[in-house]
């Protein structure tokens, strides 16, 4: 995941939610990259690297929901400036695979 690029606008219907067994976020489109094989966001509070997380996306295109299981790989900042954190999804099936990877060439994804 080396795009730093975040989306902006309406390009989500609703929000990211992010959920670990610390912290439990819904993030606005402005501060989220989707990639085919995880996400990166902001956040005001840190995140343990290396811990599973789960996130529920919802496809603008077709409203379709989509629960993906991952871990943190990196999470970078401060209180004052917030955390950019970084996660990728594990066990992924085939359609979940492909449903990332169409919203990952959207206009809201990093590619």
């Amino acid at each position: 995941m080396s795009a730093k690029r975040f989306v902006n606008g309406d390009s989500f219907e609703k929000p990211v939610t992010v959920e670990a067994r610390q912290a439990k976020l819904e993030l606005s489109a402005d501060t989220v990259s989707i990639h085919k094989n995880g996400i990166e966001f902001r956040s005001p509070t840190p995140f343990t690297e290396w811990a599973e997380m789960t996130v529920a996306l919802q496809s603008p295109e077709n409203g379709s929901k989509l629960s993906c299981t991952g871990v943190i790989i990196a999470c970078t900042g401060d209180k004052h400036a917030g955390y950019h954190v970084s996660m990728i999804f594990t066990s992924l099936t085939a359609q979940a695979e492909k449903q990332l990877g169409v919203m990952a060439r959207s206009e809201f994804g990093a590619g």
